[in-house]
């Protein structure tokens, strides 16, 4: 008779953080699809849409390696899907970058994102980031430091709407008997 290995069992907490995860990758990459608008700033003025809205809120809610995964795959994702090609290397990058940082800040000294002020002041922190990194990526598509530039007031703007919208949303949310006792 053959001996199988035993298989050990998966813990309910991972599965549930695998489940988390994988939802916080579908809502980025479904708010970053459902409403983008393309500026008419350039060639590479960029879009807006609420993928920033989510992937702060996620941060907010969820902590820096939920927001981190959740920005690089739902954005880079969202890239490779609609044409955005050359730019979902430096979508991974600037997007994971971002929600790395906005997590890591909205949840140190033990805030688990509960504290508006420090909500804001991630994301305002992040912003230079993700713009940097954008900026440096498309340098190189474009062998130019002048082009990208074009691509800064979209940015911008698009991370001023996804503050103005996750703020009050995770406000909200907070409230919620399920992100009152933490993660």
């Amino acid at each position: 008779m053959q001996k199988t290995a035993a298989v050990k069992p998966v813990s309910s907490k991972r599965t549930f953080d695998l489940i988390l995860t994988a939802m916080a990758i579908s809502l980025v990459f479904v708010a970053t699809q459902l409403l983008n608008i393309r500026l008419p700033i350039a060639a590479n003025g960029g879009l807006v849409h609420l993928g920033t809205a989510m992937l702060f809120t996620i941060a907010m809610l969820f902590g820096p390696k939920k927001a981190a995964i959740a920005g690089a795959v739902g954005m880079g994702l969202f890239d490779l899907i609609n044409g955005w090609t050359l730019w979902a290397p430096i979508t991974i990058i600037a997007r994971g970058l971002q929600g790395y940082i906005v997590g890591r800040i909205a949840w140190s000294a033990g805030r688990q994102g509960g504290s508006k002020a420090f909500n804001i002041l991630a994301a305002i922190v992040s912003i230079p980031v993700m713009v940097a990194v954008y900026y440096v990526g498309e340098a190189i598509i474009f062998s130019s430091f002048i082009i990208p530039a074009a691509s800064i007031p979209g940015n911008l703007v698009q991370n001023s709407v996804g503050l103005l919208i996750a703020i009050p949303v995770v406000i909200a949310l907070k409230k919620v008997p399920f992100f009152k006792r933490g993660l």
